[in-house]
C-alpha cells in the first residue's frame, strides 16, 4: 500500500509516493544506499508476524539488510527451523531464541548483556560454554502478542538455547514507539546487541545504531511532511498481558 503526500490544492488526487522494494519503506524513510552486508559467523533467522504492519518504523527487513548470513520469514508456523531457513540441516539445540519470558537480566545474579536461560527461567551454569556454540539466533517480529503467537505456534523453538538481554539503555525508538518494558528492543538493535556480544565485535553494534538512527532521523523529518506516518498505538492488551508474562 503506498503513502501519500498531502492533500494538493483544490480537486487533486494526492500523489503515491513508491515503496523501495528492497526495504518495502515509503522512499523518504529508505537507507538503502548506506548498508553494506555485514560477514558474521552466526546466521540471523527473524520471523515475522503476518499482522506486523509497521513499515515505517519496523525494522525486520532493514536488520536483515546488514547481514549476508540472515534470513526473513514472515508467517506463522514452520514444521522445523530447518524449513524456516530453507535448508536440509540445522540443528535448533545449536541456536538460540531470544526468549519472551518475564525474566530480567536486572533480576539476576549477573553482569552479563547476554544471558543464557533453562526451562525454568533459571541463568544457566557454564554461560561462556553456552554461548560460545551458539550457531544461530531467531528473533520474532511483532507485537508482544504476535510474538507470543509465533513462539507457541512453532515446537521447535523448545529445543533453542533461550537467551536475554540487559541492555544498558532503553530502545532509541524513544517517544516514537512505546515498549512496555524498559528492556524492549527494536529488531535491529536486538540483533545488534545480540551478535555484537556473542561474536565479541563492538562494530556490528556500531553500524546498526547507526542505522537505525539514521532511520528514525528520516522518520522525524518526514512527519512533517507526511502526517500519515504518524505512529499508530501498540494494542494496550500487549502491556497487560507481558506485565502478567
Amino acid at each position: 500500500m503506498s503513502k501519500h503526500l498531502e492533500p494538493a490544492a483544490g480537486n487533486a488526487a494526492p500523489q503515491a509516493i513508491p515503496d523501495c522494494p528492497d526495504c518495502d519503506k515509503p522512499l523518504p524513510l529508505c537507507i538503502c544506499d548506506s548498508i553494506t552486508p555485514i560477514e558474521s559467523r552466526i546466521s540471523l533467522l527473524i520471523l515475522q508476524h503476518p499482522q506486523e504492519q509497521d513499515r515505517a518504523l519496523g525494522t525486520a527487513r532493514l536488520t536483515a539488510q546488514h547481514f549476508k548470513n540472515a534470513v526473513l520469514k514472515i508467517g506463522l508456523s514452520w514444521p522445523s527451523l530447518s524449513k524456516a531457513l530453507g535448508r536440509q540441516v540445522a540443528d535448533p539445540q545449536r541456536w538460540a531464541v531470544l526468549y519472551l519470558g518475564s525474566a530480567k537480566v536486572a533480576e539476576l545474579d549477573t553482569d552479563r548483556e547476554v544471558v543464557a536461560l533453562n526451562r525454568k527461567g533459571e541463568v544457566e551454569d557454564n554461560q561462556r560454554a553456552i554461548l560460545k556454540d551458539i550457531e544461530g539466533i531467531v528473533l520474532l517480529d511483532g507485537t508482544w502478542s504476535q510474538a507470543k503467537a509465533l513462539w507457541w505456534r512453532n515446537a521447535w523453538m523448545l529445543k533453542c538455547q533461550r537467551v536475554i538481554l540487559g541492555p544498558a539503555r532503553p530502545s532509541r525508538y524513544g517517544k516514537l514507539r512505546r515498549e512496555p518494558r524498559r528492556d524492549g528492543l527494536s529488531t535491529i538493535e536486538a540483533a545488534a546487541m545480540l551478535l555484537a556480544a556473542l561474536e565479541k565485535r563492538p562494530d556490528i553494534e556500531a553500524t546498526l545504531s547507526a542505522s537505525f538512527e539514521r532511520m528514525l532521523a528520516k522518520y522525524r523529518e518526514a512527519q512533517a511532511v507526511l502526517p500519515e506516518l504518524a505512529p499508530k498505538p501498540r494494542p494496550k492488551r500487549d502491556y497487560r498481558r507481558r506485565k502478567r508474562a
